[in-house]
């Protein structure tokens, strides 16, 4: 799951930025409105966490602007001000759901978590391929009902393969879906990180899911 971060406080969004990470999430930071607008209208984002004061704009303004572009990404709004006008203001304007600061971080994070599940309440949240299994609101991956143990950036890596199974997947799609905005796609980061899957899926099973593409990139096939 990719989640836009729009706040301007440096020490706030890299300590939100840190924890969504942590909980498995990818996370792009813009720390203001025109950056927030760019990215939010050139990438695809399951969840924005919209704060309200910005230097340039407001939360309210660039929400408005987004769902006249038909965009149509679940929209977290949070603000210092806990003024029940800004609030009706905020839903008025496009938002989803509305979160005061100061917050405690396990809030934020169910939040975020509630309005994800929306995206699953017409589908399964766990996602099949072959006798592997992963589950997209618990996080539990397994194979043959044995339980493998992720890092956040395998897990996410595995979501984003599974979520295109049978398909070529390039380095390039892996790079914009995987990593954040500021990835070198020159590196062969991605090479390690499905090396890294490779031995905790594959290894040990007769059938291998994860195939390379020669020039193409990579496919989870099953």
């Amino acid at each position: 799951m990719r989640i836009l971060l729009v706040e301007d406080d440096k020490r706030m969004a890299s300590f939100i930025k840190r924890g969504l990470e942590e909980a498995y999430y990818i996370v792009d930071v813009a720390p203001d409105g025109e950056k927030a607008l760019f990215l939010a209208s050139s990438a695809p984002y399951d969840l924005i966490i919209l704060d309200v004061m910005l230097p340039d704009t407001t939360g309210f303004s660039i929400c408005r602007e987004l769902r006249a572009k038909k965009i149509e990404t679940f929209i977290l709004m949070v603000t210092a001000r806990d003024d029940i006008q800004d609030k009706v203001l905020g839903f008025e304007t496009g938002a989803d759901d509305y979160l005061s600061k100061p917050f405690d971080f396990a809030e934020l994070l169910a939040r975020v978590a509630a309005l994800l599940r929306r995206k699953h309440l017409d589908k399964s949240p766990i996602l099949k391929i072959a006798d592997l299994e992963l589950n997209q609101l618990t996080h539990k991956v397994t194979r043959e009902k044995k339980l493998i143990d992720l890092t956040a950036k395998e897990y996410s890596l595995l979501e984003y393969l599974m979520l295109r199974a049978n398909e070529v997947v390039t380095r390039t799609a892996i790079a914009e879906h995987v990593w954040n905005e500021d990835f070198d796609s020159f590196t062969n980061v991605i090479d390690v990180f499905i090396s890294r899957l490779r031995n905790k899926i594959d290894r040990g099973w007769k059938d291998k899911l994860i195939q390379s593409c020669r020039g193409k990139g990579y496919m989870l096939k099953g």
